[in-house]
């Protein structure tokens, strides 16, 4: 029996589809994933995740004249079976095949490179700027999510985006699970009036007349006022209504015909919007969302059946849980001895620290540089920290290393993980520049292992 998903070319080919198709072509995109990555490799619970979200935006917007910025990359892989890359897709992080991430060579539909975190609301902002610029139509849409607003960056670029209120969509994949049925029933109802194209043409139609009246301004703003109060009592968006921004949501990520209805009722809102989607990480794939650690995160060379590894066991130890096990023993020696990671626990060993020692082990979030300045204030009070990040990562830190760290002379210890070539991650992980950039820093001695 043939697939829906084999008739899908391009985003022109998916909008061809009655909606009542797509839950089952959602599944089919699903399906692909799994077995790709059982053999290849890759980040299979982001994307499985992101899977009715991605249908539904292109099924709403039309790339390439439309942009779709993923943040971060790896939630993009349905996005990649849709845009004319499905005959390629089992090719993904192999030699010469598909990139894991977005890449702007590989595809006119790939709006922005990103293997890391916390960048697409700056770059679609100037995306939307650089439209405006030059009279050039086109919607741009950031598709934000595990873990990406846990970056300063993000908020920044939220800022911007609130002050200069241009039409901007952020899509705010959570799949935090923390927002009660109970709050998310009433926002749902919400949603469904504040993001309506009724609601939207009712509200410019007032501030027109009230424009007009003696007070009308002062009027507008009482209206606002009143309108933000009522939706902070049941939503989680007072934070990015205070930003500037249309707060929509909580909805169904997952509901893929309910999210067609709302993108398209968003496309009439003016200024920046953000459209808040509760999701499952994993979603689908049993063995993934079973895994209660990572969600299926990264999975590598697994039974599709059974969800297991089946990649054979290093005869020796990675030079990760060595670096794990001899930090341990520090913090077990020594109670001033504290670990510092963003968003990285397992990919770096420290998950064995937070375990053993769950008041010494911090985890800032994708926060690099702020976990480098913290590290800072840690050692000013006596403490010894140790700073776990990859060496690719580390490089969003580089003022904190020289100016919080080096300048004064405060005992923080870096280790780098993933140093040198990392293979089917690509060149945004490829930890090729720690030594260039860090020898010439002052005061920081550069060390690396002979053996285990």
């Amino acid at each position: 029996m043939s697939r829906r998903l084999d008739a899908i070319d391009s985003p022109q080919d998916l909008k061809r589809l009655a909606p009542g198709e797509l839950p089952a072509l959602c599944q089919e995109i699903r399906d692909e994933i799994v077995a790709t990555c059982a053999k290849n490799g890759g980040h299979l619970g982001s994307s499985l995740g992101a899977v009715e979200l991605v249908v539904a935006l292109h099924y709403v917007y039309d790339s390439p004249q439309d942009r779709l910025v993923f943040d971060v990359g790896h939630q993009a892989y349905a996005h990649k079976l849709l845009t004319g890359r499905r005959d390629r897709f089992r090719t993904i992080r192999t030699e010469g095949g598909l990139a894991g991430f977005p890449e702007r060579h590989e595809s006119e539909h790939d709006a922005f490179g990103v293997g890391h975190a916390s960048t697409a609301i700056s770059a679609a902002l100037g995306m939307i700027e650089g439209r405006r610029l030059q009279d050039e139509a086109g919607k741009v849409v950031a598709l934000v999510g595990d873990g990406a607003l846990t970056g300063g960056a993000a908020f920044e670029g939220l800022n911007q985006a609130g002050y200069l209120a241009r039409d901007l969509l952020v899509v705010l994949n959570d799949n935090e699970m923390s927002i009660s049925p109970n709050v998310g029933a009433l926002s749902e109802w919400f949603t469904k009036k504040f993001a309506s194209r009724t609601y939207n043409r009712w509200r410019r139609t007032v501030k027109e007349i009230l424009r007009e009246l003696p007070k009308g301004a002062r009027a507008i703003e009482v209206i606002r006022r009143g309108i933000d109060a009522t939706k902070a009592l049941v939503s989680p968006g007072i934070l990015f209504e205070g930003m500037g921004f249309q707060y929509v949501g909580p909805v169904d990520g997952h509901d893929v015909v309910g999210l067609v209805e709302t993108f398209k009722k968003v496309q009439s809102c003016d200024g920046p919007v953000l459209v808040h989607a509760i999701t499952t990480k994993g979603k689908g794939y049993q063995p993934a969302e079973k895994d209660l650690a990572t969600r299926g995160h990264a999975l590598s060379f697994f039974d599709v059946a059974t969800g297991k590894s089946v990649a054979k066991k290093a005869a020796v130890k990675s030079y990760t849980d060595l670096f794990a096990e001899a930090l341990c023993e520090q913090m077990e020696r020594d109670g001033r001895v504290v670990a510092i990671t963003a968003a990285m626990l397992e990919g770096t060993g420290l998950i064995k620290a937070k375990q053993r020692f769950p008041d010494r082990t911090y985890d800032v979030g994708i926060a690099e540089q702020h976990a480098v300045t913290f590290a800072a204030g840690l050692a000013c009070e006596g403490l010894k920290p140790v700073v776990a990040i990859y060496s690719t990562f580390l490089q969003r830190a580089y003022d904190q290393i020289i100016h919080d760290v080096a300048l004064q002379k405060l005992p923080v210890t870096f280790a780098l993980d993933r140093g040198g070539l990392v293979g089917a991650d690509g060149k945004t992980h490829q930890g090729a520049f720690d030594l260039a950039y860090l020898r010439c820093v002052p005061n920081l001695v550069v060390m690396a292992p002979s053996d285990e």
